[in-house]
């Protein structure tokens, strides 16, 4: 398993590395997260081995189970939730979590409120902005965002570290990065959390300071609920 991610992770860092000098930036501006969703615990240890500090998770139920233990050993990193967050699993998400990018609304402000001040902790957070306005993804909707983005603010202030976007599949992402990015200026935001797999060197192109990478790392994702199981082979 470890040469495998070891020799995809080096992959994917030379494209990040040649995508942000085309368009004129520091690589080192660029973060990976490596998205870790229903991959086993070995194949994150494999992740870390090979010099991996940043991971995504989409349940928070799974990124207990797999990064609990992890937090106890000497190696830092920062876990990341990237997917959509219901109300009742915020005190979870606030426990573990270095940062949210997924508030999308105030009920979810709420409810990190709230967690923040049980656990006496607040995870640095982005606002997902649905930039398609699709009704089967989850982020405010583009006409509210600026409204919303600007309440979360004033009750978060700094911990409000920029925005996340997944755009439409099958589309030209590009104008959809865009956006994002001049919404994120016109609120002096400076982390852009967009691209994954499939396009990110097109979101490096268009600002990324994050991009979300989880089947270029570590395979195909084994069905839910078998995250104990094997990677697959790359």
């Amino acid at each position: 398993m470890l040469p495998a991610i070891a020799g995809a992770l080096a992959r994917v860092r030379g494209e990040l590395d040649l995508a942000a000098k085309a368009a004129g930036r520091d690589p080192g501006a660029v973060s990976l997260v490596a998205v870790s969703k229903f991959h086993p615990e070995a194949a994150v240890r494999a992740a870390m081995a090979a010099g991996q500090r940043v991971f995504g998770e989409n349940r928070v139920q799974e990124a207990l189970g797999k990064f609990a233990l992890l937090r106890q050993e000497p190696t830092p990193f920062r876990l990341h939730i990237i997917g959509g967050l219901q109300t009742n699993k915020a005190r979870d998400a606030v426990r573990i979590a270095d940062v949210i990018e997924t508030l999308d609304r105030p009920k979810l402000a709420d409810a990190i409120a709230d967690a923040s001040e049980r656990e006496g902790r607040l995870p640095d957070l982005l606002v997902q902005v649905n930039v398609g306005d699709e009704a089967q993804k989850g982020g405010v909707a583009m006409a509210e965002a600026d409204a919303f983005i600007e309440s979360v603010h004033a009750r978060f202030g700094t911990r409000l570290r920029g925005l996340m976007c997944i755009p439409p599949a099958e589309t030209d992402p590009k104008p959809h990065f865009l956006w994002l990015q001049a919404c994120a200026a016109r609120h002096g935001l400076a982390e852009l959390s967009m691209g994954m797999s499939g396009d990110f060197t097109d979101a490096i192109a268009c600002g990324a300071t994050e991009v979300r990478v989880g089947t270029a790392i570590f395979g195909h994702r084994p069905p839910a609920g078998t995250a104990d199981v094997p990677t697959p082979s790359l």
